[in-house]
């Protein structure tokens, strides 16, 4: 797909990999429709834009919310804009906290707007994307989907059920107009954990771990949209364990395990 023209919405567009994805975007001549929950993150981004910022609306939504959901696809509609890419960034992670200790207001938040966000949106857009000449769904899983991360597991739950959304879609949708394409982020310096409430130890084994910058993956995401790709892992990380758990599933949580598995225990002596 040729980017310069095309009409994006990105959700999480205020910070992290969607701000960095929105501003890539626009830098070749693409419209960006910003979607995020704050509404001074998309004015603060608005002003960093500068030139770019006359292809740029923002818009404060909270995709977990179907109602507005609903309501945002129709405000556009009177605007006359016309979506051609749909992206599924928005994204947040649980407490470092087993299950057991999990408590259902976090629970369903994470679900909500991990799996039920992206659901919503589609619904709401699809029809649309539809009747467009071409079209391009692009849905932001995880690494987490593909192994599991020590108290991260509704987290996990959550991008996983993403990821056979995103593959389910590309299976009802082959043959169409509409491409589908599962990105697979590993380690990004993003500010998730803060944007989640969710406050993080530094251990020396996460500290190790390397890291790819936002701008970095933004730039592979519109790579696999300009390349018509499917599916995408960023990071030597995420490539691992997409391999490890195809081949050796329980040696694969064992990895994370032995290297994350730090994140649970630290937070659990600070909850002490």
């Amino acid at each position: 797909m040729k980017i310069a023209k095309k009409t994006f919405i990105v959700t999480g567009a205020g910070s992290g990999i969607g701000k960095a994805l929105t501003k890539e975007l626009l830098k070749k001549n693409a419209k960006v429709v910003g979607v995020d929950l704050k509404k001074a993150s998309l004015n603060k981004l608005a002003k960093e834009l500068e030139d770019l910022s006359k292809n740029f609306y923002g818009f404060a939504l909270d995709v977990s919310d179907k109602k507005a959901v609903e309501r945002f696809a129709k405000t556009l509609e009177k605007k006359k804009i016309k979506i051609d890419v749909l992206v599924n960034n928005a994204g947040i992670i649980q407490p470092f906290v087993k299950l057991n200790n999990l408590d259902y207001e976090s629970i369903e938040r994470v679900m909500n707007v991990n799996f039920y966000g992206p659901l919503y949106l589609i619904k709401a857009f699809l029809p649309q994307l539809l009747k467009r000449k071409e079209g391009y769904i692009v849905n932001v899983s995880s690494m987490g989907a593909f192994a599991p991360v020590p108290g991260q597991t509704i987290y996990g739950a959550s991008k996983a059920a993403l990821k056979l959304l995103s593959e389910g879609l590309w299976s009802e949708l082959y043959g169409s107009n509409i491409k589908v394409l599962t990105v697979f982020p590993g380690a990004t310096q993003t500010n998730i954990a803060q944007n989640s409430k969710v406050k993080l130890t530094q251990t020396e084994n996460t500290s190790k771990i390397p890291m790819l910058t936002a701008e970095k993956v933004a730039k592979l995401i519109v790579e696999a949209i300009e390349k018509n790709k499917s599916r995408l892992c960023t990071g030597k990380d995420s490539k691992m364990m997409d391999f490890l758990s195809r081949i050796a599933p329980l040696y694969a949580a064992k990895v994370i395990a032995k290297n994350l598995g730090s994140l649970l225990q630290n937070n659990k002596k600070e909850e002490k």
